[in-house]
């Protein structure tokens, strides 16, 4: 069984505002996107007596970082106090990293079909496409590595396969669920509950 853990997803982007497919694109929160970290940090502050017991560890690109910065301000921590692992990485979108499904459509129509057809599986085109099922793949062996109490920073294909994971949730499921980026996932006793 494995221990506490708390999740969180990355404050909102101007992508995400955009709905352009971010992917591993290194891109910058907003205003609302801090403020949303800085609620969570408070949110974890109130759940957790003492941070110190707790590994925390973030996804390497930017925003996640700046989250993990913010809510580690926000519990009377360090900033700078954790650890990246590239396995927390987002889901790779390939060629459509930056675009927004109108505009795939716009440059070859018919294009974006396969995805809506089988999110979990589908595969983007171009160097380093993944599927859900690939980031599973990846994330697997950390979250089974998991060894003490945690706080982790990531994305939300990331929580998605957390889903799969812990709660056997069927991929139809998981790759349609909405990850919100203003609430707290906790991990206990080997279930998933939204904070």
């Amino acid at each position: 069984m494995p221990p506490l853990c708390y999740f969180v997803r990355h404050g909102q982007t101007g992508w995400n505002a955009e709905l352009r497919l971010q992917g591993q694109a290194d891109t910058d929160m907003t205003d609302l996107g801090r403020s949303q970290a800085v609620r969570n940090g408070r949110r974890l502050a109130g759940q957790i007596a003492s941070p110190g017991d707790f590994d925390f560890v973030a996804s390497p690109l930017k925003r996640t970082r700046e989250t993990m910065e913010l809510i580690r301000a926000e519990m009377g921590l360090p900033p700078q106090g954790y650890r990246t692992d590239p396995r927390l990485m987002e889901v790779h979108f390939g060629d459509w990293q930056g675009f927004t499904y109108p505009e795939l459509e716009a440059r070859q129509p018919g294009s974006t079909a396969a995805r809506f057809q089988n999110k979990w599986g589908f595969v983007a085109p171009g160097p380093g496409g993944e599927s859900y099922q690939m980031l599973l793949d990846r994330v697997k062996p950390w979250f089974e590595a998991i060894e003490r109490p945690t706080i982790c920073v990531t994305h939300g294909g990331v929580i998605r396969t957390l889903f799969r994971l812990v709660e056997e949730m069927p991929v139809s499921e998981v790759a349609a669920m909405d990850v919100a980026q203003d609430r707290v996932l906790r991990l206990k006793d080997s279930r998933l509950e939204w904070l």
